[in-house]
Parts: structure tokens; sequence; C-alpha cells
């Protein structure tokens, strides 16, 4: 069956006025398109900012930290100084101090020397290791 179509003005204007509705539809549909995929860029990069920002807090804290760490070292080197002075004033200690570092005496003090235990070990270690070379050039003997 072959159906033709009418053509008279009302049949035009109602095909035009469907064109136009179809037009309206596709460019809505555009439009609305391309604003999800900019919202989504922008959303994408507010995030990725977010992300940095909390990185970069994240290793402030770390240093704050770290520098709140250092500060109470200081403060304690700071009062072992205060303390350090205040001895120094005392000439009893600086008698005493420069007694036991430049093996200074009073009238009538004998010093002795005691080696260390870093400087014992060393010793046997030293003799240990003569000994086994001597053991060795008798053994190559």
């Amino acid at each position: 069956m072959n159906v033709r179509k009418i053509e008279n003005d009302y049949v035009r204007t109602a095909d035009r006025q469907l064109e136009k509705k179809v037009k309206k539809k596709i460019g809505l549909r555009r439009r609305l398109t391309a604003f999800f995929i900019i919202a989504s860029v922008v959303l994408v990069c507010l995030m990725g900012m977010i992300l940095n920002q909390n990185e970069r807090l994240a290793e402030k804290e770390a240093q704050k930290e770290k520098m709140l760490a250092e500060l109470e070292e200081v403060k304690k080197q700071q009062e072992q100084l205060k303390l350090q002075i205040k001895k120094l004033e005392d000439d009893e200690y600086i008698a005493k101090l420069a007694r036991k570092e430049y093996f200074l005496s009073d009238k009538g003090e004998i010093i002795f020397t005691i080696p260390k235990k870093d400087q014992e070990k060393k010793d046997k270690d030293e003799k240990s290791a003569e000994e086994e070379e001597k053991h060795k050039e008798n053994s190559d003997k």
C-alpha cells in the first residue's frame, strides 16, 4: 500500500512544530550534557584541591609536632645550661671540675687514673689479636 501524506498548511505547520520540538529536545540534551561535563570537571578539580590541602595540612601537623619536640629539647638544654652557669659561679665546683678534667690536685692529694671500660676492651682485643698472629706464625713454621 502506498499512502500519501496530506500536504496542506495545517499539516506543514504541525510538521514544523514537531521539528522545533525535536530540535529543542536535542538542544536541551546537549546543554544538559555540556553542563554535567563541566560540573564533573569542576567537581574533580575541587576534590583534587581538597585532597592536596589535606596532605599539606598533615605534613604541616607532622612538622609542628617535630618542632614542638625540638622546642622541648632546646628548653631542657637551656635549663641545663642555666644550671651549669650557676654551678660555674661556685668556686668549689670550679676547683672540683679542674681536678677532675685537668688532673690537678689539692695539697696532699694523689691522683690515680683508672682506664675506662672501652679502653680495657680495646686493650684486650689488641692482646688477643697479637696472640692469634703469634699462634698463626708458630703454626706456619
